[in-house]
């Protein structure tokens, strides 16, 4: 993450830079010798965005305290390879929560009939999702 903080400071630098010389290079444009207001406003805001993000992940980084291993140069694969969650390898629910979410999107696009249709199905399927280790075989 070391490196990538870097690299979007720089990137940080480059796009204010980039719009300094933008807005200089409009002014002396011979046939309109005024500031172009789209791209400076765009290349300076392109410049913030990555300085939010270096600054963020700046942050992230060092309240993490250790060295990660991405930032070692003999860490292996594995030594990043972290607990991802519990996912059930046999369960259909994301499958209709998926479908039902495509319902509810398809219904904001041609017709509201359909949206609470995928409503519904999105509301079941959640609650199938989040209580499937409740009942049946896999039951605690």
């Amino acid at each position: 993450m070391n490196a990538n903080v870097k690299l979007y400071w720089i990137l940080t630098v480059f796009f204010f830079i980039l719009a300094g010389l933008y807005t200089a290079w409009s002014l002396l444009d011979a046939a309109h010798q005024q500031v172009e207001w789209v791209g400076t406003v765009t290349l300076l805001l392109s410049g913030m965005l990555w300085a939010l993000i270096a600054f963020y992940l700046d942050k992230v980084h060092k309240a993490q305290g250790a060295e990660l291993a991405e930032d070692r140069l003999d860490a292996d694969i594995e030594d990043g390879d972290a607990e991802q969650g519990h996912f059930s390898p046999w369960s259909w629910w994301p499958i209709v929560l998926a479908g039902a979410a495509s319902l509810v999107f398809l219904g904001v696009a041609i017709g509201p009939w359909i949206a609470f249709i995928g409503g519904g199905i999105l509301v079941v399927s959640l609650v199938g999702w989040t209580y499937e280790y409740y009942r049946g075989y896999f039951a605690h």
